[in-house]
């Protein structure tokens, strides 16, 4: 089983961004930050998504199962209704890649319970300062 957090830090809206993605298999961690110049924290959101299951697709098998762990509302409601108004492409994007793999459980956590992702975020966005 893997467990994916993810998160984004947004500075102004939309400003830089720094993307933290938290991946726990087995009791080892993979920790991912990346940085995006200019977005809004819901496109942060779904790009730190995105990148981790990327990173997920090139280094694990389809027959895992993935707990998909976000403290995004928009992201958790859009990727359980397959629908999202004004994030059609990142959701489209996002949705390909967790197809991918045969189950997938989306959970909507407090930010208080993805401080890693959210660490990891934060640290990515510093670097752009």
């Amino acid at each position: 089983m893997i467990s994916i957090y993810t998160d984004a830090a947004t500075k102004g809206n939309p400003g830089p961004t720094g993307l933290g993605i938290l991946i726990i298999v087995n009791k080892q961690q993979f920790q991912l930050t990346s940085t995006i110049d200019l977005a809004n924290n819901h496109e942060g959101e779904f790009q730190a998504a995105i990148a981790g299951f990327r990173y997920l697709t090139a280094h694990f098998t389809a027959q895992e199962v993935v707990l998909f762990h976000t403290d995004s509302q928009l992201v958790k409601d859009a990727v359980s209704k397959r629908y999202a108004k004004h994030y059609s492409p990142e959701l489209a994007t996002l949705l390909s890649l967790m197809d991918q793999f045969e189950t997938v459980i989306t959970r909507w956590i407090p930010e208080k319970e993805n401080h890693g992702a959210h660490h990891l975020a934060n640290q990515a966005l510093h670097q752009l300062e």
